[in-house]
C-alpha cells in the first residue's frame, strides 16, 4: 500500500563537527505531513528548523534516519522529489536582471517546462500575487511585499503538491502579512500542502491544522494548535505590569493563580478561573493589567523558555 503521507520523516539525525567539538542540530526528529493540510515547525533560534527542511529536500545529507518526500526516497531521490514541490526560502533570492515575468519565466526551465507552459502560467500567478500591474518591473522598483508575494508566486511555477515555507512573513507590515496569509489559505482550499516555519505565534495559530514544537533538533510536543493550549497551559491570563506588579504578585497573585511567571517588569498569572487575579487588581494602584485566553505564545513559552536565544 503506497504510504498517504506527502512527507514522511522518521528518526532523523544530522550533525555538525566530530568527536568533543560535534554539535547534534537535529535529534531523532520524527513527524508525517498529511495531503492538504498545513503543518508547523516552531522552535527558537537554532532549534534545528532551517536545517531540517534542507534535510528534507535533500540539500543537506543526513546523519541517520529516514524522508520520502512525495512518494520518492531523499536524498537518493531529492532531484525528482523536488520536481513536485515548491521553495518559499527566508530571504527573497529574487533576479535583479530581470523583470517580475521573466523572473517566473526563468525559474519554471529549471524545472525543465516549456516556455509556452510557463507563459500560460504566469498571468494567473501574477493576479493571485496581485502583481499583475508590475510584470514588467524590475525587482528594484518591487516593495518588501510585493518581492515576499512574487517568491510566493515563484515557489507555484509548477504546480507543486508541496510547498515549504520558511519564516515567509518576516520582516512584512501586518498589511502585507495578512495578505500572504490570505493566500496561503487559498493554496490550501485548492488542496496544496505546506510545511511552515515561522516566529509569529499568530502566524501559526491561523494558519496550522498541525504543528510541531522543536528544540535542540527534538520534537517536544505535536498537535492541533488548540489541543496543544488545551493539553499544555491553563485557560486563562491575566498580564500585570508597572512598578508594583511584582510587590503584587508576590502579596496577592500567586495565591491566587495555577503558575505564575515573571518577564521584565511583567507579571503571567496563569488560571482556570481570572476572577480572584481580577478582583484583586480592581483597585490595586500602580499596576495595569489584560485580561486574555491563553494562546499559542503562552504554549511556546512554556516549552521552551523565555530567555533569549542567539
Amino acid at each position: 500500500m503506497s504510504n498517504p503521507d506527502i512527507l514522511s520523516v522518521s528518526g532523523l539525525r544530522k550533525w555538525f563537527g566530530s568527536g568533543a567539538a560535534r554539535t547534534v542540530v537535529v535529534d531523532g526528529l520524527s513527524f508525517a505531513l498529511r495531503r492538504g493540510e498545513c503543518y508547523g515547525l516552531l522552535g527558537p533560534n537554532g532549534a534545528g528548523k532551517t536545517t531540517t527542511l534542507r534535510l528534507c529536500l535533500g540539500l543537506t545529507a543526513p546523519d541517520g534516519g529516514s524522508i520520502t518526500l512525495v512518494g520518492h526516497p531523499v536524498p537518493q531521490q531529492a532531484r525528482a522529489a523536488r520536481l513536485r514541490v515548491g521553495v518559499v526560502p527566508q530571504a527573497d533570492n529574487l533576479d535583479p536582471d530581470f523583470t517580475v515575468a521573466e523572473n517566473l519565466m526563468v525559474f519554471g526551465r529549471y524545472f525543465g517546462l516549456r516556455d509556452d507552459w510557463i507563459a500560460r502560467r504566469i498571468p494567473g500567478l501574477l493576479e493571485f500575487a496581485s502583481l499583475t500591474a508590475k510584470k514588467d518591473a524590475t525587482i528594484a522598483e518591487l516593495s518588501g511585499g510585493m518581492k515576499r508575494r512574487l517568491t510566493l508566486a515563484r515557489a507555484l511555477i509548477n504546480d507543486p503538491d508541496l510547498i515549504f515555507m520558511d519564516e515567509p512573513t518576516t520582516g512584512l507590515d501586518p498589511q502585507a502579512r495578512h495578505l500572504i496569509w490570505d493566500r496561503l489559505k487559498t493554496l490550501l482550499a485548492q488542496g496544496k500542502t505546506i510545511l511552515l516555519t515561522t516566529h509569529f505565534m499568530d502566524e501559526a495559530e491561523r494558519l496550522c491544522d498541525r504543528l510541531a514544537v522543536i528544540d535542540h533538533g527534538r520534537m517536544i510536543a505535536e498537535g492541533a494548535p488548540r489541543d496543544l493550549i488545551r493539553q499544555h497551559i491553563e485557560a486563562e491570563v491575566v498580564e500585570v505590569y508597572g512598578e508594583k506588579a511584582r510587590a503584587w504578585a508576590e502579596r496577592d497573585g500567586r495565591g491566587r493563580s495555577a503558575r505564575l511567571e515573571t518577564s521584565g517588569e511583567t507579571v503571567f498569572c496563569y488560571t482556570e478561573d481570572a476572577g480572584d487575579l481580577l478582583a484583586s487588581l480592581q483597585h490595586e494602584t500602580g499596576v495595569r493589567y489584560l485580561h486574555r485566553p491563553a494562546n499559542l505564545e503562552d504554549l511556546f513559552l512554556k516549552l521552551t523558555g523565555r530567555e533569549m536565544r542567539d
